[in-house]
C-alpha cells in the first residue's frame, strides 16, 4: 500500500507519499480550482511511487463526496471526480478530521486546527467525527470570524489569542475531551498553552491520511 496524502489549504496545499522524507508545498488561493490542482500535483510527484490518495478538504465531506464549495479557494470542487482524475482509489476527509486522526493518541480527542479558518474534529475510537464549529455563532460573528488568519492580521496576535483561548474553553466544555490538540498553522503563535492541551503539527495531517488506508474508520 503507497498513498499519497493531499492537504488542501487556503494558502497551499502540501502533498506527501509514504516513504518519502519530506512534504512538497504548492502555492493555492481564492481561485484555486481542483482543475488547477491536479496537474500540479502529478507534476511535483512524478517521482514518487503512490496507487491510493487521501485529500483533506477544507469543508463538508459526507460519504467519501465533498458537499460544500471552499470559502477560501474556487470553485468546482462538489461534482469532481478525483479517483478517474488520479485513476486510483481515492479517500476524501475534512482537513481537520484527518489532522486529528494522525494526532489520535487513543484518549477521546478534540482537535481545533488555528489555520486561514478554524478547523475542528473528534476522534472517538474509530469513529472520526467532523465538526464545522467555526461556523458557530461567537459574538457579533463566528468563531472562525474572530480566531481566523484575517482576525489575526487585522487585530494583532494579543487580541487574537484571547479568542483563541475563549474558543479553546467553550469547546472543552461542549464536547468533554480527554485529549485537546492544537494545530494548524498559527498554533505556534499561541503563548499560553491551556493545561490538558498540546500542540499538534502540520506531519500529523499526513499520519492521518496514512492511517486511513490502514485500519476501518467510521468518518
Amino acid at each position: 500500500m503507497q498513498p499519497l496524502v493531499i492537504d488542501i489549504g487556503g494558502s497551499n496545499i502540501k502533498i506527501l507519499a509514504k516513504g518519502q522524507p519530506e512534504r512538497i508545498k504548492i502555492p493555492s488561493g481564492s481561485d484555486f480550482s481542483p482543475e488547477t490542482m491536479i496537474p500540479l500535483i502529478k507534476e511535483a510527484a512524478s517521482d514518487w511511487t503512490y496507487d491510493r490518495i487521501t485529500i483533506g478538504f477544507p469543508g463538508v465531506v459526507k460519504n467519501n463526496q465533498i458537499h460544500s464549495e471552499p470559502v477560501n479557494l474556487g470553485k468546482g470542487w462538489e461534482s469532481y471526480d478525483f479517483a478517474k482524475e488520479f485513476n486510483c482509489p481515492v479517500k476524501i476527509i475534512n482537513d481537520a478530521a484527518m489532522q486529528a486522526l494522525g494526532s489520535y493518541e487513543g484518549k477521546k480527542l478534540l482537535f481545533l486546527g488555528f489555520g486561514t479558518g478554524l478547523g475542528t474534529a473528534m476522534v472517538i475510537g474509530k469513529t472520526i467525527l467532523p465538526i464545522e464549529g467555526g461556523h458557530l455563532p461567537y459574538k457579533k460573528s463566528t468563531f472562525e470570524g474572530y480566531v481566523g488568519k484575517e482576525y489575526l492580521t487585522t487585530s494583532g496576535s494579543k487580541r487574537w489569542e484571547k479568542h483563541v483561548l475563549k474558543t479553546i474553553e467553550t469547546f472543552a466544555d461542549a464536547f468533554q475531551p480527554e485529549d485537546i490538540v492544537l494545530g494548524g498553522g498559527n498554533s505556534k503563535l499561541i503563548t499560553t498553552v491551556p493545561e490538558g492541551c498540546r500542540l499538534g503539527t502540520n506531519q500529523n495531517a499526513f499520519i492521518g491520511g496514512f492511517r486511513l488506508w490502514e485500519d476501518e474508520y467510521i468518518f
